[in-house]
């Protein structure tokens, strides 16, 4: 079996890694293990931070006391993948980093090293702007200055790892996953996500594969090596699909960041780095497979209206999500599921999907249609699972969902539950939160799933009632009906609702958790016990 690797840059790659783990959590990576790696200039950025509190929770859903951290892989169930995160990124926040000029020690060295080391830089990076913007905030479109401060910062970590002095936490983890990847050798996959429009993603793109290959002959001084050849890689070519305001205090901050991302350009430099793409013998020798994931209607602004700087990076760059990242996520599906690649060029794909001003996005949309209906009755059962534990029994108000729903099985005759623990639940619980909604001090606050319906103009596999927002909506919402196709509403017996109706078919031997599915512990012969009753009566398994 393949060993699976997922490689995230920048901001636009912490959100699609956060599609992704939903992936994972909604059950389409069964018996597999997938080693992460965060990848940033910036270790404050917010979606990286997101991503980690959102993985963390997952394995927090897979641990249970006295197990290894993260659980085990299960099959046909929620949260069937083991998910091993390493955090790397480089640092640029000490004095010494913070700019080109500074890292590359210009300055030093004798009269005649001085001079030339100015003017090469000078050839390719503005003395006054380029060479001198605060790079701890992502290298903000200068992809050309970002590809060689990238490399180079993992061939210096490298260096590091090699020497045993002063090697950092993330350095650590950047070690993990290179051994790791180095001993699955020809087996392994690897995904990365990133744009093509921005900074940090877009730079580091291309030179990932030889940075990493590079680092193990590095670290390892000499004795291992990671065949490029053997390694396969796939990626996204994530064009623009959001735009943001210029400040009205520009000039204010073009003084005091000398380069900020200007949005407007955005067009132009998905055109220039898809030209690139198309053109580079590295690119083209290192990956097999690019996926061309665009936005096919003008970007939306994601700027703070009250804000009177563009956000360049750090705590406050937390973007809402969007339904392409998810797109972006079923690309390393595909890539994932599709069989050894033996194509010695880079293969280019993109997928159409229905779009006449607006959309009409359905499972074979996101997975082809070998997989669209896995898709949807995963993605529903996982929604409808979300639904009985934050509308139904009141999780998103702060009550213990999960448990008051394992109370209710209890009153059904269904005690196999009763010793998981409150802190199980609540881990469970807080996840779904993190997928759907919650309610902090009566403001709702929308999920992951949520922020990808606002996302989309058009018509998306649910009914429009699974996505309500105020509490008179979510009373009334029947979690058997979310699925905008009325053959996969749940069944109801006369005198009894939908719900009701699922609760007492889960007494039926049939839900009941299976061998199949490999589930030890009783958190996850629960979580596969609700999988089965979900999937049956959604009538997928028909």
């Amino acid at each position: 079996m393949d060993k699976l690797f997922v490689i995230a840059i920048g901001g636009t790659g912490m959100r699609c890694l956060e599609a992704f783990v939903h992936l994972c959590a909604i059950g389409m990576f069964d018996h597999r293990e997938i080693e992460i790696l965060t990848l940033d200039t910036d270790q404050t950025n917010g979606n990286m931070d997101r991503v980690w509190g959102l993985i963390s929770q997952y394995n927090l859903v897979k641990t249970t006391p006295g197990s290894a951290n993260g659980g085990t892989p299960n099959a046909g169930t929620f949260f069937s993948a083991k998910l091993n995160l390493h955090k790397y990124y480089t640092v640029y926040n000490d004095s010494a980093r913070q700019t080109y000029r500074k890292i590359s020690k210009l300055s030093q060295g004798n009269e005649d090293t001085i001079r030339q080391n100015e003017m090469l830089s000078e050839l390719f990076l503005d003395k006054e702007t380029v060479q001198e913007f605060q790079l701890d905030h992502g290298y903000r479109a200068q992809t050309h200055l970002g590809s060689h401060l990238m490399y180079h910062g993992i061939i210096e970590s490298a260096r590091k790892l090699a020497s045993g002095v002063e090697i950092s936490p993330a350095e650590d983890d950047l070690k993990i996953f290179l051994t790791k990847l180095k001993a699955a050798a020809q087996d392994a996959k690897v995904f990365v996500f990133g744009s093509v429009f921005g900074g940090t993603g877009a730079s580091s793109i291309p030179v990932i594969p030889k940075a990493l290959a590079d680092a193990v002959k590095i670290y390892s001084a000499g004795k291992e090596s990671l065949d490029l050849t053997k390694v396969q890689f796939g990626s996204t070519l994530l064009t623009e699909y959001f735009s943001f305001d210029k400040p009205t205090e520009i000039e204010m901050q073009d003084k005091k960041d000398a380069v900020i991302a200007d949005a407007s350009f955005f067009p132009i430099n998905s055109q220039a780095a898809l030209q690139f793409y198309q053109g580079d013998a590295t690119v083209q020798n290192t990956y097999k497979k690019m996926y061309h994931v665009g936005w096919p209607v003008e970007s939306k602004s994601v700027s703070d209206k009250e804000s009177k700087i563009t956000i360049t990076g750090g705590a406050q760059q937390k973007n809402a999500c969007h339904v392409v990242e998810l797109m972006c996520a079923a690309a390393a599906y595909e890539f994932f599921t599709s069989g050894k690649h033996d194509n010695e060029k880079a293969e280019y794909l993109y997928r159409n999907v229905q779009f006449d001003k607006n959309f009409n996005l359905d499972g074979k949309d996101f997975m082809g249609n070998t997989d669209g209906d896995k898709f949807v009755n995963k993605l529903g059962a996982f929604l409808s699972f979300a639904h009985l534990a934050l509308t139904k029994h009141k999780a998103s108000k702060g009550d213990m969902g999960v448990k008051s729903f394992i109370r209710q099985l209890n009153e059904n005759n269904i005690k196999d539950y009763d010793t998981i623990t409150d802190d199980e639940t609540k881990a469970i619980d807080d996840y779904l939160k993190m997928f759907a909604y919650e309610f902090k001090n009566n403001k709702f606050i929308s999920g992951w799933i949520y922020q990808i319906r606002k996302s989309i103009d058009g018509a998306f596999i649910f009914d429009s009632k699974a996505f309500a927002e105020n509490e008179s909506d979510l009373k009334k919402l029947d979690v058997g009906t979310l699925l905008k196709d009325a053959k996969y509403h749940w069944n109801k017996s006369w005198g009894s609702d939908r719900y009701d109706t699922f609760v007492r078919t889960l007494s039926n031997s049939e839900s009941k958790f299976n061998d199949r599915q490999n589930v030890k512990t009783t958190k996850e012969k629960f979580l596969a016990h609700i999988y089965n009753g979900i999937t049956i009566s959604q009538k997928f398994n028909q």
